[in-house]
């Protein structure tokens, strides 16, 4: 048997594989410049000649990328230098393009340049260098490029200035072997190695001292592994079909997304004018009318088809009767089209009076048009103030879509216009207006148009009666929060946590700073609460790491308004979980359906602090350490009526209790809501369950294998066990509630593809993506009875999840260790 031949192994990195810059390093200039003939000097007096080392010219190096006879970059070029005794420049030039990208016969153009007049240079001498060497390997290390004189280099295929045209003396063959050396292919010998060093030196200077051309000297990256150019590998389709001769394959057509000239033609023809008076008496048959039905029930983010767009303008006129087809028909509606846009805006005055939600979508992104976005705002004037102020959020992130960009665009706007206007007309809502705008021009992005908006509002508040008061109330409010805002900061010394508590109620205290007692002011969380002072006994700081503070400010009419002020937290994802939460608890009440919730309220006044309001209330999880591991001792022990009767829970806590949970599992099922622990869930003595700290939302969470909902054993113990009517009634809630919300699924989703751009951290990860995890949960291609065993498999894989109940106990040890 023969012996098998030993094969050694061979690592390298593919081209395609790196995606870094392309970079090399312009080291020195060596050896005799070429010089100007005596005649040439005489001739043109700008010339001065190179020799000699006692006045050395101001030259600079460029560097350009070629490839195919083409240049693929700019050139690069060194910075200005004072040389005295060599040129040398030892600086990396980064080639703005990446390795991945490089052709196979891209080669550097290397030119010296000499300053010649004024803004003038004349080219001392050029090069042109390959990048990729034998065997397709990318060239690395240092490298020597012949200049040739009074020449720019080319960087052609077929170059007149080659790098590599004069070998002369010992010293290339020295350079070859000292890239091996550099590279690791040589043995290394300390002492020996020094010694060649100097030998080396010696002959370099002695050859350079007697060329009589110059030399570039570079230094390319080194890389661990050789670098071989590779090609992109592009995969065909999978046969369509195959016949005996040959394979059918489908190729993708580069064309395909452009406008085809032919449809567009059919287009214009088809919604000309001309036919106008036919489609206004068309009406659809059977089988249209059901596939309009259909396209009518699409939710907002549901792109529609060029056959589906053609359906709708046919039939427009037949759908003017319809509230909810106005939205389809105007995505419908190619608004480059003169002809087209004005047809659809003169639709709109006939059109019937569309709902609040349909409104809101017409102020998304999707519609620039101004007549379109006018008719929104005109929709939106028929919502009362309570309804607008659940919008507001939206609507002033809605702003960014209206082109203000000076104060003529400001006042030609329909949506600045009405929400100044409404702003004004109504303090609380002119509360909530000023901000959030206040918050918005912290965003670089937004700043200048949100300023305007801001100096708009202001400039127009002090014109009515009591407007400089209203103004002057404002300024009062941002003072209260620059001085909360110092207080935070404080409280996050190094001190022990009872000494800050002590520290902060004595600066409260004290009537020089002003916090005990002040003239009546709004809250900024709750502008229906004029406050008068914050009382210090009552003060405390929180003891999570961000250390928030606990503050209790007395009212006007006597009573007492408990916040949390925090900083260091960006609290506009609570703020709009929390809206929507209140949206949602409207629209069950107004389907009769009352599940207790506790939409408490959460004002981000800047972009890392903010007011919270405080709800009487313990976690559950402080609940089962303190009570016996059972929530019904809690609620038990807090509703006794007589002390000498047995303890029992009112059966109004008990529904309450019953309500609440299958109201934030809905909720929270649909919003993705993630992070969910017995720590943010908390519950009242009445019984109301509730859930806190939105910092995940959209499907995200922080620990693996999340369920669908935060439903443990404690809370379905509570409800009386699996089998008990309790919990029977409170399945029957979620079904209902989960229902209900479907059927509003389209004002939600419109809300939150409005916040798109707000800079929420959980929309920002996927702004693109962030709507359709929504839709995603509302599965709204089910029927009721679908969706309710759809809800009924939720819950069971929600109790039967073994892993979040280890991922509980691995929390509570942490916060025992954190405490």
């Amino acid at each position: 048997m023969e012996p098998r031949a030993q094969i050694k192994d061979f690592s390298y990195c593919l081209t395609p594989d790196l995606d870094l810059l392309l970079r090399v390093k312009v080291s020195s200039l060596e050896g005799r410049p070429p010089e100007h003939s005596f005649l040439e000097q005489i001739q043109d007096p700008y010339l001065r000649s190179t020799t000699g080392t006692s006045a050395l010219s101001d030259i600079y190096v460029t560097c350009q990328l070629f490839a195919d006879n083409k240049p693929m970059t700019l050139p690069m070029r060194t910075a200005h230098h004072s040389f005295t005794n060599h040129w040398t420049w030892n600086e990396c030039l980064t080639i703005p393009i990446k390795y991945r990208d490089i052709p196979l016969g891209s080669q550097l153009a290397f030119t010296v340049w000499e300053a010649y007049a004024p803004r003038k240079a004349i080219p001392v001498g050029g090069a042109t260098f390959k990048l990729f060497g034998k065997y397709n390997t990318l060239r690395k290390g240092k490298h020597k490029l012949y200049m040739w004189p009074w020449t720019e280099a080319d960087g052609q295929d077929a170059s007149s200035t080659p790098s590599d045209a004069v070998h002369e003396g010992d010293m290339d063959r020295i350079e070859k072997l000292m890239r091996k050396y550099e590279r690791g292919d040589m043995t290394r010998l300390d002492w020996l190695d020094h010694l060649t060093f100097r030998e080396i030196e010696s002959i370099n200077k002695n050859e350079t001292s007697k060329t009589k051309h110059l030399f570039l000297f570079i230094d390319l990256p080194q890389f661990d592994f050789p670098l071989v150019y590779g090609e992109k590998e592009y995969r065909l389709p999978v046969p369509l079909a195959r016949t005996v001769e040959t394979d059918l394959q489908i190729i993708p057509d580069p064309e395909a997304a452009r406008d085809n000239p032919v449809e567009n033609k059919h287009r214009k023809l088809a919604r000309s004018h001309r036919n106008g008076p036919l489609d206004r008496d068309l009406k659809p048959n059977a089988k249209i009318r059901d596939e309009l039905n259909k396209l009518l029930r699409y939710p907002p983010s549901q792109t529609l088809t060029t056959e589906e767009k053609d359906l709708l303008w046919k039939f427009r006129f037949y759908l003017t009767r319809d509230k909810k087809a106005l939205t389809k028909f105007l995505k419908c509606v190619v608004w480059t089209d003169p002809v087209e846009a004005k047809q659809a805006s003169e639709l709109l005055h006939v059109w019937v009076n569309i709902d609040v939600e349909d409104a809101l979508e017409l102020l998304g992104p999707t519609f620039e048009n101004n007549n379109v976005r006018a008719y929104a705002v005109l929709q939106l004037r028929k919502a009362d103030d309570e309804d607008l102020q659940l919008f507001l959020l939206q609507l002033v992130q809605a702003l960014k879509f209206e082109g203000i960009v000076d104060k003529t665009t400001l006042q030609n706007s329909p949506l600045a216009e009405f929400l100044i206007d409404r702003a004004i007309k109504n303090p609380i809502l002119g509360n909530y207006f000023y901000w959030y705008l206040m918050v918005e021009c912290e965003e670089k992005q937004w700043r200048s148009m949100y300023a305007k908006v801001a100096y708009y509002f202001m400039e127009t508040m002090v014109q009515v009666p009591d407007g400089v008061a209203r103004r002057k109330t404002l300024e009062r409010q941002a003072k209260l929060m620059e001085i909360l805002l110092d207080l935070s900061k404080a409280a996050r010394s190094k001190e022990a946590r009872p000494k800050k508590v002590e520290t902060l109620r004595n600066i409260l205290a004290d009537p020089k700073k002003g916090l005990l007692s002040f003239p009546p002011l709004p809250l900024p969380l709750d502008a229906q609460v004029q406050v008068i002072g914050i009382m210090p006994d009552k003060a405390n700081i929180f003891k999570s790491a961000l250390q928030p503070l606990r503050l209790t400010f007395s009212c006007v009419d006597g009573g007492e308004y408990t916040i949390i002020f925090k900083t260091g937290d960006d609290l506009r994802q609570d703020q709009l979980v929390v809206q929507i939460i209140t949206l949602m608890d409207k629209l069950l009440r107004k389907e009769n359906l009352d599940l207790k919730l506790t939409p408490y309220k959460v004002l981000a006044t800047g972009s890392d602090h903010g007011m919270v309001q405080f709800i009487p209330s313990l976690p559950l999880a402080a609940i089962l350490g303190e009570y016996g591991g059972t929530l019904l001792n809690y609620l038990r022990e807090n509703n006794r009526g007589d002390a000498a009767k047995p303890a029992s829970i009112p059966p109004i806590v008990m529904d309450t209790y019953i309500r609440s949970t299958a109201g934030y599992c809905v909720i929270t099922y649909l919003l993705g809501v993630g992070d969910r622990h017995l720590d943010n869930l908390l519950l009242t003595v009445g019984g109301n369950l509730f859930h806190i700290d939105f910092g995940f939302i959209l499907g995200r969470d922080p620990k693996p294998f999340p369920p669908p909902m935060k439903l443990s054993r404690e809370m379905v113990e509570a409800l009386g066990g699996t089998s008990s009517p309790s919990y029977q009634k409170f399945k029957a809630y979620c079904y209902v509630a989960f229902n209900i919300l479907r059927k509003n699924a389209n004002l939600i989703l419109n809300l939150f593809s409005l916040m798109v751009n707000a800079n929420v951290p959980d929309i920002a990860i996927e702004p693109d993506k962030a709507v359709l995890k929504v839709q995603e949960r509302f599965m709204l291609d089910l029927t009721d009875e679908e969706a309710i065993q759809h809800f009924q498999t939720l819950i069971n894989e929600s109790m039967g999840a073994m892993f979040p109940q280890v991922m509980e106990k691995i929390h509570q040890v942490a916060q025992l260790l954190r405490s």
